[in-house]
């Protein structure tokens, strides 16, 4: 009785959610993160192809990747206390001034031969630096500027727009770029790094902080310690445990991404000159999964949606396994991508929905912190099992997942009665 009563709401709730627009100041918002995802997309496909022209020892190369990741281990905390500290918005127009200060200063050195590898290092630590203060800025808007019925929506979108301009837009575009001129993806990249800052500052004020604490006495305004939010996590049982599961998962799935290219190339006979094309059909998937999310959410409510994902995703790891050749395989791993998808959009929101505005950018920051720092190691153990068997993560990582799943039925099913803040 209660589950179809919880349903017949969220259709409720669909139906108003469509009619209702996101708003114009939502729009500004998701346009200063796609410009700032293209800008970061350029930066990624730049840095290591620049990197290449200065040395060929792969594991210089590699660790740039590596250290993308170490801003979000070692800053992701403080970076949320900042949000919940300053305006918002101006540090999101800070993050990417600081960004593209870094693109322009590889540019300069670029043109006047003087880079070295250990610029392009520290460059990567900045653009990480970045990203960690202006991805939190703009998780902690969202719910200030559409309602909350419409989080799911609103997430959908800006995923949607980062998953196109990272797989179909900066990609290609890098390339090109580059195969002009090394400098040119970063002069291009700092350009791209402006527009988020004007627009940062053409949104309103409710954008700033969770309360407009500029008008109350320093005496009772909202704590920004830390150790407010590591209390806060401590007591929520049901964020904590959900934190402690996208841990396992998604190390789970970064364990099996380990050896994708080599997947492609060496077990199912991809020629190189149509990885693109492979790696365009899993964005598709991807892409496709951050579209229909909100619409999934709206029919079935937050729980079933996150729990199916999950179940969808360790079934298509299980066929990425067994795939005999090319299609199945790009289908089975675009699945996988799709599923992946639609689980953040819901997972997103739900924080979201949850978490009180002047705790958001704290516990975003220990979320992330715990997740994404255990990725890097995740993905290093599995490239070691891919050195014995190129398939064996995925069937891991799929056996994991599903284990993870069925453990955590009721928890995930119990997201559907979380949404609103909870102290």
């Amino acid at each position: 009785m209660t589950e179809a009563v919880d349903t017949r709401h969220a259709d409720d709730g669909a139906i108003a959610s469509r009619r209702t627009p996101l708003g114009r100041d939502f729009g500004k918002l998701w346009t200063a993160a796609a410009f700032s995802n293209l800008a970061d997309g350029l930066g990624r496909v730049a840095v290591p192809l620049i990197a290449t022209t200065l040395t060929r020892d792969p594991l210089a190369i590699a660790a740039l990747g590596a250290l993308a990741f170490i801003p979000w281990l070692v800053f992701g905390l403080p970076a949320g206390m900042i949000v919940d500290r300053f305006d918002r918005r101006r540090i999101m127009a800070l993050a990417n001034a600081l960004r593209g200060l870094a693109a322009v200063a590889l540019a300069v050195l670029t043109v006047a031969g003087a880079l070295d590898i250990w610029w392009l290092f520290a460059a990567t630590l900045v653009f990480g630096l970045g990203e960690t203060l202006f991805d939190n800025a703009t998780n902690a808007i969202v719910p200030n500027l559409v309602e909350r019925r419409s989080l799911d929506r609103a997430n959908g979108f800006l995923q949607a727009a980062q998953i196109t301009i990272d797989n179909f837009i900066a990609t290609p575009i890098g390339g090109v770029l580059f195969a002009v001129s090394l400098a040119l993806p970063m002069w291009v990249g700092a350009a791209g790094y402006l527009i988020p800052i004007v627009l940062a500052a053409m949104l309103p004020l409710s954008a700033a902080r969770p309360l407009l604490d500029t008008e109350q006495p320093a005496t009772s305004r909202p704590s920004t310690s830390a150790a407010q939010a590591i209390r806060y996590l401590r007591r929520h049982r049901f964020l904590r445990s959900m934190v402690v599961f996208t841990a396992v998962v998604g190390s789970a799935f970064s364990f099996a991404q380990a050896p994708t290219f080599l997947y492609f190339l060496d077990e199912l006979g991809v020629v190189p000159a149509a990885i693109g094309l492979v790696t365009a059909g899993i964005g598709l998937g991807a892409l496709a999964g951050s579209l229909i999310a909100g619409t999934l959410v709206a029919r079935f409510g937050r729980g079933v949606v996150m729990l199916g994902a999950n179940i969808v995703a360790a079934a298509s790891l299980v066929a990425v396994w067994a795939a005999p050749e090319i299609v199945t395989g790009t289908v089975a791993y675009a699945l996988m991508a799709c599923a992946v998808s639609v689980w953040n959009v819901p997972w997103g929101a739900l924080r979201q929905a949850i978490v009180p505005g002047h705790l958001f950018g704290r516990v975003l920051g220990i979320i992330r912190t715990v997740t994404w720092g255990i990725f890097p190691f995740a993905t290093l153990l599995g490239g070691w099992v891919a050195r014995y068997d190129l398939r064996l993560p995925y069937v891991s990582a799929g056996g994991v997942t599903l284990v993870a799943t069925l453990a955590a039925v009721r928890l995930l099913l119990e997201a559907s009665r979380h949404t609103t803040p909870e102290d």
